[in-house]
């Protein structure tokens, strides 16, 4: 009797059991739980992305193409010679020292430097461009080309203030770069380095555009102030290894094409350490073919102090967008003011392309010439408006600057023209203004003070900066300097020797 019971009892809860677990199942399903071995190796799933045309990143055409087109650039700068009191060597009657004849050169005397960078071939005809600093003040210069065939070069031209120059070797048919648009170049393009650092020949890094329109202030004396108010920093920045002798190499992309000349490198040691700067390649081809056509670059210039715009200048002007340039002010005469800009504009566009930062605005202003006319879209007073402007030289007339050694710079000069009331006020017919100094001639051999205005050279009138520069772009010997300061009645000579 008792087992009866038992036995029903058990068949009672195995049958309520799985009822119950039939009506949870029906009423509340859940999902399936597979019990994997957790011993068994992990498998990963990736998700198809282009399957079709997917392929690994292959430089091997890009460095093919571009390599030969690279050449090492040796530039030899002679040592000046200096006299050291307490020389231990008697010399001869003719000034040489009697120990040339037993050890060779004197040992107190600083030898011949030799430096090196690269270059990149731009024309079949032998015309190559590499950096301004590898070959400024050399006295020789050798390019090996990348078959080790070597060949003297002579400068055609130099432009410091986009540390640009451009040499010519003879030779035909040789191999020589293409060049791409530099604007449409993007940000995460893969890249390539060309050139020979540490003078290793043909040397060839990779990596991918960090950033366009990058300003490094390279210019700036220290202070925070620029030492060339023209200089152009607008740089392609690129995570591309880059070290001492890739100056003046090629910035390339995956076809081959030239997007940007090797400049400079951010480093706390010299070395590479994580970005590299290049000179856009429409910067570079603009400035070539002024230094073949005119043998200088010919430079428009809006003549207006222009910084980045940001979020303070923005609100203050009841923007919400932060981006282009914002005028600080205008010079007198400039092509600016002529044009209609004033201070507190924001300039956004120039001939239709977006300006974001003053880099990239100096950067598109650079690529046109004293006279071209350009399109320049503004904001003022939160409406969109456009002007056209006739760009002017850096002497702000229109017509080309002539290839002649760089006056001002010599002299340390920057000046600018009087207006008609200014020439009134001061009593003068003639004159410009000096208003900045900096290391040169002027500086150097008298104590002219900023401000001065210059109102004769050598008894010519200088009736504005074009006239000071044709008065002084051949002179030889003494130079007489005639001029006043403002609110002082006498007048005051100067004399320095070019």
């Amino acid at each position: 009797m008792n087992f009866k019971r038992i036995v029903f009892t058990v068949m009672i809860s195995v049958v309520s059991a799985v009822g119950a677990v039939i009506t949870y199942q029906h009423f509340f399903p859940v999902d399936k739980i597979a019990i994997v071995d957790s011993m068994a190796p992990t498998r990963l799933a990736s998700l198809p992305m282009n399957t079709s045309n997917a392929q690994p990143i292959d430089f091997r055409y890009a460095a093919a193409a571009s390599t030969p087109c690279v050449v090492h650039v040796k530039s030899v700068f002679k040592a000046q010679k200096v006299a050291y009191q307490g020389n231990p060597f008697p010399q001869d009657m003719f000034g040489n020292d009697f120990f040339h004849f037993f050890q060779g050169p004197n040992p107190y005397q600083p030898q011949d430097q030799v430096a090196t960078g690269s270059g990149v071939i731009v024309s079949k005809d032998g015309y190559i461009v590499t950096n301004n600093h590898v070959v400024e003040n050399a006295s020789e210069i050798e390019v090996v080309m990348h078959n080790n065939k070597s060949y003297k070069a002579k400068v055609i031209g130099r432009d410091p203030d986009t540390d640009i120059a451009l040499l010519k070797i003879e030779g035909d048919n040789l191999p020589s770069i293409q060049f791409a648009n530099s604007d449409s170049v993007l940000v995460g393009e893969w890249v390539l380095a060309v050139g020979n650092p540490f003078n290793l020949a043909s040397t060839v890094t990779a990596g991918i555009v960090s950033a366009k329109g990058r300003n490094l202030n390279m210019m700036d004396d220290g202070e925070g102030h620029q030492k060339a108010n023209t200089a152009i920093e607008s740089f392609i920045q690129t995570d591309a290894a880059v070290n001492p002798g890739n100056s003046g190499g090629a910035l390339v992309n995956v076809n081959g094409q030239l997007v940007g000349i090797n400049t400079a490198i951010a480093s706390p040691t010299g070395s590479y350490a994580g970005y590299s700067f290049a000179v856009p390649s429409n910067i570079v081809n603009k400035v070539i073919l002024d230094l073949k056509q005119f043998g200088t670059s010919q430079r428009g210039f809006l003549g207006v102090s222009i910084r980045t715009m940001d979020d303070k200048t923005a609100k203050d002007l009841g923007l919400d967008s932060y981006e282009g340039a914002y005028v600080d002010g205008v010079n007198k005469g400039s092509a600016g003011e002529e044009g209609g800009l004033k201070a507190k504009d924001v300039i956004t566009k120039i001939n239709g392309f977006p300006i974001v930062s003053s880099p990239e605005l100096q950067e598109q202003v650079a690529k046109y010439r004293p006279g071209d006319k350009i399109t320049v879209e503004f904001i003022r007073d939160g409406k969109i408006q456009t002007a056209t402007v006739q760009l002017k030289n850096k002497y702000n007339t229109l017509s080309a600057v002539e290839n002649s050694k760089d006056i001002l710079n010599e002299l340390g000069l920057k000046v600018e023209n009087l207006t008609d009331h200014e020439k009134v006020q001061l009593r003068i017919q003639s004159g410009v203004r000096i208003t900045d100094l900096k290391e040169g001639k002027v500086s150097q051999f008298t104590d002219i003070r900023k401000g001065f205005v210059i109102t004769q050279i050598d008894d010519q009138p200088v009736n504005n900066v074009e006239d000071l520069v044709n008065i002084l772009k051949d002179k030889q010997g003494k130079v007489m300097v005639e001029g006043i300061y403002p609110n002082r009645p006498e007048s005051y000579l100067y004399a320095f020797r070019m």
